[in-house]
Parts: C-alpha cells; sequence; structure tokens
C-alpha cells in the first residue's frame, strides 16, 4: 500500500515554478489584446471626439436625445431637441455623433435582417 503512495508522489509534473504560470500568462496576453487595449482605443477615441465638440454639431445622448449643439461649457452642453427646447446634457453622455450613431443602428438592423 505504501508503494502505492510513493509512486504518486513521483508522477506529478516535473517541471515547477515559472512553467506552471505560463497558461496564466498567455490568458492575460490574449485578454490583453481581444479585450483592454480596443477598450482603451475606443475611449481615447471618445475623449478626442468630446473635445472637439463645437455649436452647430449634430449629436446623440446615452439617454437617446438627439439634438444640435446651441451652447458648450467644459462639462455641460446645451442641446436643442426640437424649436425652441433646449436641455442641458453633461457632456461625458454623449455618445456620438448623428450620422455616426445612425449610420450604426442600420449596420445592425440590415445584418440582424439578412
Amino acid at each position: 500500500m505504501t508503494s502505492i503512495a510513493y509512486a504518486a508522489n513521483g508522477a506529478g509534473p516535473a517541471g515547477g515554478g515559472i512553467a506552471s504560470f505560463i497558461p496564466l500568462i498567455l490568458i492575460f496576453v490574449v485578454f490583453y489584446f481581444l479585450l483592454i487595449r480596443p477598450q482603451q482605443k475606443k475611449s481615447k477615441e471618445h475623449q478626442v471626439f468630446l473635445s472637439n465638440l463645437k455649436k452647430g454639431d449634430g449629436v446623440v445622448t446615452t439617454g437617446g436625445l438627439h439634438g444640435e449643439i446651441t451652447g458648450i461649457t467644459d462639462s455641460v452642453v446645451t442641446l436643442e431637441i426640437a424649436d425652441n427646447i433646449r436641455v442641458k446634457v453633461s457632456r461625458q453622455h454623449i455618445l456620438g455623433s448623428k450620422a455616426t450613431v445612425i449610420a450604426g443602428n442600420e449596420k445592425e438592423t440590415t445584418k440582424g435582417s439578412t
């Protein structure tokens, strides 16, 4: 009975230390290139978009309001969503330009219908 226990003790993987961390490192590298890096790039592009906003731009908010910028400060954007109806929105809640968001929605609807 004890001979089986001694045999099982030596049956484990011969490599130790860093060899056991290689799969973990590979998983992290894959996650970095597939998830983290693209998200950072998208976030950076959104920050550049927000910094380049100006009066007259047509935008869509994260809440779904479509409007035209009539006033802008460092943190607040005033949107005209209808004739003489203006709302103030936090600059961070601007999703994108009307053209970009509408084009993206059209792609999704045509992709889903085929």
